[in-house]
């Protein structure tokens, strides 16, 4: 059933970014009522997963990278199903389409996919809210990083002499500015939760992971800092959300490998 739920989850993720390289081809790139449903159909397919594995497991499914990585990717789906329509930017979903379907079919090839590994220690409450604060947290900042990413193809387009048909598709830069300021703000509250939430855990959490967990949130707080100073503009802070979440991607695995408290 798990197996079915997921692969279900992806293929339909896989229509939405199919779905979207198809309207590039095509030189008919707009926003689609196909891409929103495929992504929700995605949705609901892998909030089916994390529930039937979470019960497998006893606790919240987030005990090794490969959950980790699922719970992550319907994370940022949930974003963009709450945020997207309510900026009105459904447009949103030809960028978010193509990052959960990779993230996703990364957490496939990973061996904890075939099967629920049940921890030995007793679920921890605190290290729950910790744990999946923060995952909800890389999800939100996940989808600033899009809109960091349309933010900088509408820029660009503005600089051509001649824009392809995207600019009349994708929101004004005004919107996409707007939309990632919220999104920063809100993305590190939750992340400021997760953390609070970890210094009451009761078990020992690893130094590398401490380390990681404040290296990220200083990246996201230094942007908001120096956006707040006018020190970074619109185009930095695009750039910034970017690389920002690709380093809050290479870290989550690593702090899951030189830990592994989610597992015991």
């Amino acid at each position: 059933m798990e197996r079915f739920l997921l692969a279900s989850s992806t293929f339909f993720y896989l229509l939405g970014f199919g779905y979207s390289l198809l309207l590039l081809g095509a030189g008919k790139f707009r926003a689609s009522r196909f891409n929103f449903f495929a992504i929700l159909a995605g949705f609901v397919l892998q909030t089916g997963f994390l529930y039937v594995r979470g019960h497998a497991v006893g606790r919240c499914p987030i005990t090794n990278t490969f959950e980790i990585l699922v719970f992550l990717s319907w994370s940022i789906a949930l974003a963009y199903l709450v945020v997207g329509t309510t900026y009105r930017i459904s447009v949103l979903g030809l960028f978010t389409a193509p990052l959960v379907f990779g993230l996703q079919l990364a957490a496939l090839f990973l061996p904890g996919a075939r099967g629920a590994v049940v921890p030995t220690r007793p679920p921890d409450g605190w290290l729950e809210l910790h744990a999946s604060t923060s995952l909800v947290a890389y999800g939100v900042l996940g989808l600033a990083c899009v809109a960091g990413v349309m933010f900088l193809v509408q820029e660009r387009q503005l600089k051509m002499p001649v824009p392809g048909s995207i600019f009349h598709l994708l929101p004004p830069l005004t919107t996409l500015t707007e939309a990632m300021r919220r999104l920063l703000w809100f993305g590190v509250a939750l992340l400021s939760i997760g953390i609070i939430a970890g210094f009451f855990v009761g078990i020992p959490i690893g130094q590398w992971k401490s380390v990681a967990s404040f290296l990220v949130f200083a990246l996201y707080a230094a942007i908001l800092f120096l956006w707040s100073r006018k020190v970074f503009h619109a185009h930095r802070v695009a750039q910034s959300c970017v690389a920002a979440f690709a380093v809050a991607v290479i870290t989550l695995p690593a702090m899951y490998a030189l830990t592994g408290y989610w597992a015991k």
